[in-house]
């Protein structure tokens, strides 16, 4: 016979017993068969305690398990994210590291031109004013090669700034788009997390009827 079995029958018991004339409130009962649902208790009491111990553990083992899957996920997401952001970093410094090369390769091409046609400009104005007929005119045209040589060099060496900032600016928006790559994949991974504790909070204990069923 089951616990709540004899509980009941205890009630009914209690409930059928009978108050005594003049006893002060005392009632009979059948004695011999309260001993007999009190042996009964003691029988089963063990094995419905038996059933519960078996419910925590098995509870407890599914804890664990959800747990490790848990801090398994968290160390993939975790080694994942340091590979994406060590990967963004490398590629940002290639990145800047061939605008720097590319730069100076420009400014250096734009010294030299510049360096030649001043020197051009020069040789040429000093032709010029040999001829002392036309010194007028051969410092005017020097000075307008040496001008003109002067504003290609500054437009050379501001379409290489140019083309740092945009190397620089595309390298950060690189690393950027990454690093938020990361945190959404943190993002996922809390939101996982969260859940699972939310499932295992709102997981109601294994019935004890269902198991003695």
């Amino acid at each position: 016979m089951k616990i709540e079995m004899l509980i009941d029958e205890l009630q009914e018991i209690v409930d059928d017993a009978f108050t005594l004339p003049l006893s002060g409130g005392k009632t009979v009962v059948n004695t011999e068969r309260l001993k007999e649902i009190i042996e009964d208790m003691r029988i089963n009491l063990p094995i419905e305690v038996k059933q519960a111990k078996s419910i925590a553990a098995d509870r407890t083992n599914i804890l664990n398990k959800s747990r490790a899957e848990a801090e398994n996920l968290v160390q993939e997401a975790e080694e994942r994210s340091k590979s994406m952001v060590e990967q963004a970093e490398e590629k940002s410094k290639n990145m800047v590291k061939q605008a720097e090369e590319k730069s100076k390769n420009m400014v250096k091409q734009a010294e030299e031109k510049s360096k030649a046609m001043v020197k051009q400009a020069d040789e040429k104005s000093k032709a010029m004013i040999q001829q002392s007929e036309i010194v007028r005119m051969a410092q005017q045209q020097a000075q307008q090669i040496l001008d003109s040589a002067n504003q290609q060099a500054f437009e050379i060496k501001n379409a290489a700034n140019i083309y740092i900032d945009n190397m620089m600016k595309k390298a950060d928006d690189e690393l950027s788009k990454n690093l938020a790559e990361v945190k959404k994949t943190r993002q996922s991974l809390k939101n996982y997390q969260q859940n699972q504790q939310n499932n295992t909070a709102k997981q109601p204990p294994r019935s004890t009827n269902a198991v003695r069923k």
